[in-house]
């Protein structure tokens, strides 16, 4: 039950990267505004969530990463272990914590999350953003959490709701924050602006397609705002041309942005989407096909274009960007049908389902 002051404690578990992390910050970010919890966050060491939580204002809390081998190996021996070890690091900080409930979004921290809130009573959740479901929710589902789905047919049973995503991205201030983004990154008003981004740790080969592209869309009446992932070379200088290793005001590149080449993450799809920003997307080459799955409706409601990233070539984008930006009907009829596909508010609709679950009387 609620602490004796009245304030619901709720703990989000997602980390590694941004596609774990910004729903388990949207909803809890919804938690907050709505009902007034306490909101802590459980993550590892070794993602993403280091420097995003603690950005978004959450207390964040560390268990050790229990990542499952593919192969049989010396780690695959030592996996039962370090579940034990996991297992009894969540459940000390749900204790101190005095969590009502758990809500976890995937990846190496929400397994022994799940099995950590089972043994202690603690009613717990379960979101899949993506369109085939992870190991680790399939378990906290099996485990009797209540499921929550981005779509149907992801594999795991549950209530289908969208993908939690930021409120300023789905109502903010959008001129307020494109003028922002055009100050920090000394853009150029009166071009339009092409967002390029590989994801948290980049994108190899979208980075050479606009490495070699960008003097022609520069000389098209483009300029490009590239985010080139942390890990590799930062891109030689060009005129109308911004590269950085990582964009922290994400919501800021999505309001100036007219259009964005990126890959296809569940995150990234319902983040462009809800933005209204028309998009071409070049989903993850490897994998289960996932990526090109979670595109699959925008594109089908004309909002985006897919690439396969082995089509995806200089020429190729060069192509597929002067296409859409040099024709301002056709960039306005894919907007509109992204504003008109986006979802409803996810985030509100969990932070509630939590709230109700758990304190029937809210």
């Amino acid at each position: 039950m609620p602490e004796s002051n009245g304030t619901l404690s709720v703990v989000v578990a997602g980390g590694g990267t941004a596609g774990h992390i910004e729903p388990a910050l949207a909803v809890a970010e919804a938690l907050v505004e709505r009902h007034g919890a306490a909101v802590t966050a459980l993550g590892t060491p070794r993602g993403l969530e280091r420097d995003l939580v603690p950005a978004r204002g959450f207390d964040l809390r560390f268990i050790d990463p229990v990542p499952v081998p593919r192969r049989p190996s010396v780690d695959l021996l030592k996996l039962p272990f370090r579940v034990v070890a996991a297992v009894r690091q969540a459940r000390g900080i749900l204790r101190e914590v005095k969590a009502d409930a758990l809500i976890g979004f995937g990846g190496y921290v929400a397994a022994p999350a799940y099995l950590a809130a089972r043994s202690l009573g603690i009613p717990f959740f379960v979101h899949e953003a993506n369109a085939r479901a992870g190991m680790a929710n399939k378990l906290g589902a099996r485990l009797g959490g209540t499921a929550f789905n981005a779509v149907s047919g992801s594999g795991m049973p549950g209530r289908v709701v969208g993908i939690p995503v930021r409120s300023a991205l789905r109502g903010g201030d959008t001129h307020a924050a494109a003028e922002r983004g055009r100050e920090q990154w000394g853009l150029a008003p009166d071009r339009k602006t092409l967002l390029v981004t590989g994801g948290s740790q980049g994108a190899v080969n979208l980075n050479e397609a606009v490495a070699e592209a960008v003097g022609t869309l520069a000389g098209e009446g483009f300029q490009v705002l590239h985010a080139y992932g942390k890990r590799n070379t930062a891109p030689a200088p060009h005129e109308h041309y911004v590269a950085l290793p990582y964009i922290e005001d994400m919501a800021a590149a999505y309001a100036l942005a007219d259009l964005i080449v990126c890959r296809s993450g569940a995150m990234t799809v319902a983040e462009v989407t809800a933005s209204g920003l028309p998009a071409v997307y070049v989903p993850l080459p490897h994998g289960n096909g996932e990526q090109a799955l979670n595109a699959t409706g925008v594109v089908a409601a004309g909002a985006a274009r897919l690439v396969d990233d082995a089509e995806l070539n200089p020429e190729r984008l060069v192509a597929e960007v002067s296409e859409i930006l040099g024709d301002d009907e056709l960039l306005a009829a894919m907007r509109a049908a992204a504003r008109g596909h986006s979802a409803g508010d996810a985030a509100a609709q969990i932070a509630d389902a939590i709230i109700h679950h758990t304190h029937p009387g809210a």
